[in-house]
């Protein structure tokens, strides 16, 4: 039988939870649009597994939105989900928040470009190819002004996520109409769906190893280290 997989979402405005057999969606729910996750998350959590009749102890791994997003969100993402996996070896899917937004949109037709609003007139962006045997990516995920990231855009795409809807008509003006401005936001089932392929190459982690990748440091650690951007996941 398939694990059984809790995917938890809370990079950004949406927090979600979902619950897969394998990569298969049983239930997805979430909090209120634009609410606190440290509001949403525990009580969303406990709404689908009570719903679906299953128990912490049930679950068989976890897969959580690891980053870029929300600096807030993703520490309360993860701190919840070490509380749930607290003494068990249970593993956990580290899913990059950029690669679920662009695979919840289901373009095959076009290259999809994940934005995510960064603030300070910059965006956490990444382009994809999205094929049966999941995303491939063109351009690595990283922080970008609008000016820097247009050059590396194909005339061709589609843009998606919270950062669209910030950035995309200006994008859209300066490459014309074949850009694409779907918008939309991350969810759980996308989270999930990804985890439990990176479970299946044993991939998966300990949850006590788990830290957020922010991506670009908050202000006070820039000024204390010099250093804007963090290391990717996997490799401190």
């Amino acid at each position: 039988m398939q694990p059984l997989l809790l995917a938890i979402e809370t990079a950004t405005r949406n927090t979600s939870v979902a619950l897969l057999r394998g990569d298969e969606s049983i239930a997805e729910a979430g909090g209120a649009d634009g609410a606190a996750a440290a509001e949403t998350l525990l009580p969303a959590i406990d709404r689908l597994l009570r719903e679906n009749a299953v128990a912490v102890a049930d679950l068989d791994a976890f897969a959580v939105s690891i980053g870029p997003g929300s600096f807030t969100g993703l520490r309360v993402g993860l701190a919840t989900l070490k509380g749930l996996a607290f003494g068990s070896d249970r593993p956990v899917a580290r899913v990059p928040t950029l690669t679920a937004l662009a695979w919840r949109s289901q373009r095959r037709d076009l290259p999809v470009a994940a934005l995510l609003d960064a603030r300070r007139g910059e965006m956490y962006a990444a382009v994809y190819d999205l094929g049966d045997d999941g995303p491939r990516c063109r351009l690595d995920e990283g922080v970008y002004a609008p000016s820097e990231l247009i050059p590396h855009l194909p005339p061709e795409c589609v843009l998606v996520g919270e950062g669209a809807e910030v950035f995309g008509p200006e994008i859209r003006d300066r490459l014309g109409a074949g850009v694409a401005v779907a918008g939309g936001a991350a969810s759980a089932a996308a989270v999930g769906f990804l985890g439990a392929r990176m479970l299946a190459r044993g991939e998966g982690v300990a949850a006590a190893d788990l830290v957020p990748h922010y991506l670009r440091r908050a202000e006070a650690e820039v000024k204390r280290t010099g250093k804007r951007f963090e290391s990717p996941p996997g490799s401190r």
